[in-house]
């Protein structure tokens, strides 16, 4: 899992460079904010989900990194929206990779629930 958790790390830093390149206004700057505090948000939870103190933790930290990552390919989901006629694939590169940590995240948790379950029983 520390290729996640250098992933999820990429992933913000990915989006602070492709919001840095978007043009400064008050329209841009309210989802570029956004989008870097919600990708940042990714990284931060997922390593607080490697210390997590019970699998019930590791659930929740993990359900917010899920969160996170889906907030964060709408704001990129916007801008491909805004940029039509702008290059555009940065942008949907990181969306798909944003897709791709979000579909990991919710099989980790799947898993983690059926851990869970399976020491109840």
């Amino acid at each position: 899992m520390n290729n996640l958790k250098n992933r999820t790390k990429q992933f913000a830093l990915d989006c602070w460079f492709f919001c840095k390149e978007i043009p400064y206004s008050r329209e841009y700057n309210a989802f570029a904010n956004q989008l870097i505090r919600c990708s940042s948000s990714v990284g931060a939870n997922y390593r607080a989900s490697q210390r997590a103190k019970s699998t019930a933790d590791f659930i929740n930290k993990l359900k917010i990194v899920e969160e996170e990552a889906d907030e964060s390919m709408y704001f990129l989901e916007l801008f491909m929206e805004i940029m039509k006629d702008k290059d555009i694939r940065t942008a949907q590169n990181l969306h798909r990779e944003a897709e791709e940590i979000l579909a990991i995240t919710v099989a980790s948790i799947n898993t983690a629930r059926r851990k869970q379950q399976n020491k109840k029983t």
